[in-house]
């Protein structure tokens, strides 16, 4: 078994448990269940940076990025740096987040919130929206087409922006459909953890231009973003270059000065 598939197993039995204590009306009386979200693509659109910075502890990967700093003091570096809009990764076992950091998060700013997590279940899209999400991610790689379409729709529903994964042509293809804002390329493989900015570059042509391309994952240079962008990429994904810096907010600064064209 892959550390996808731990992951994803892991995911769903921590979804079950929930399930069977946390009533569903219950997150829908959340204060937050009825703010008006922010829109991603409009930022994105209308940023000339299209950074997508990441609040990320730790990863299967990477072990320790960042344990020390408050989540409300990363996410005010990366409002006043210039940031299009915020990840915030919510997974407590494989990356040391939790729905606290999102709520913190949304507290801090107001900036477009990302959810990102594995979803597996409705429940957590709902999750999503009561703790103050914007965005939710789905993963190409671990969900079917008629899980893709089921999530997405219910997303819709709830004023929230839709976000798909995806690693390769197959999963493209199987998963286009209206409910979908932003199509993600990651450039790190899930299975392997390795990662080559070229499944960007071979997949850009393909995405349909309806849709907003991210790029995701091992953009570490101003000119891999430069270079990214002359493939119509308006987004990227930045989850560990910010988030290790001592000085967040200067580092995404300087940063953004270097890719404004």
């Amino acid at each position: 078994m892959n550390i996808l598939d731990q992951i994803i197993a892991s995911k769903k039995r921590e979804v079950e448990l929930k399930k069977s204590i946390i009533p569903i009306k219950q997150l829908e009386q959340s204060v937050l269940f009825k703010r008006k979200t922010n829109s991603l693509v409009h930022r994105l659109l209308n940023n000339s940076s299209g950074i997508i910075a990441e609040h990320k502890r730790r990863s299967p990967s990477k072990s320790v990025i960042n344990q020390s700093d408050a989540v409300e003091d990363i996410v005010k570096s990366y409002d006043n740096g210039g940031s299009s809009g915020i990840s915030i990764l919510t997974d407590n076992q494989y990356f040391g987040g939790s729905l606290d950091d999102l709520i913190l998060a949304r507290a801090t700013t107001n900036l477009p919130l990302l959810r990102k997590d594995f979803l597996v279940d409705e429940f957590q899209i709902i999750e999503a929206k009561a703790f103050g999400a914007d965005v939710i991610l789905l993963i190409a790689a671990v969900l079917t087409r008629e899980e893709i379409k089921q999530f997405s729709e219910l997303a819709k529903s709830l004023n929230l922006e839709v976000l798909l994964e995806i690693h390769n042509q197959e999963e493209l293809n199987k998963s286009i459909m209206p409910t979908l804002d932003l199509i993600g390329v990651n450039n790190r493989n899930l299975k392997t953890f390795d990662v080559n900015l070229e499944y960007s570059k071979q997949l850009a042509e393909h995405i349909p231009s309806g849709f907003i391309k991210i790029s995701e994952s091992g953009i570490d240079s101003t000119e891999a973003i430069l270079e990214l962008k002359e493939y119509g990429f308006k987004g990227f994904l930045m989850g560990e270059y910010f988030m290790k810096s001592e000085n967040p907010e200067s580092e995404m600064k300087k940063f953004i000065n270097k890719i404004k064209i």
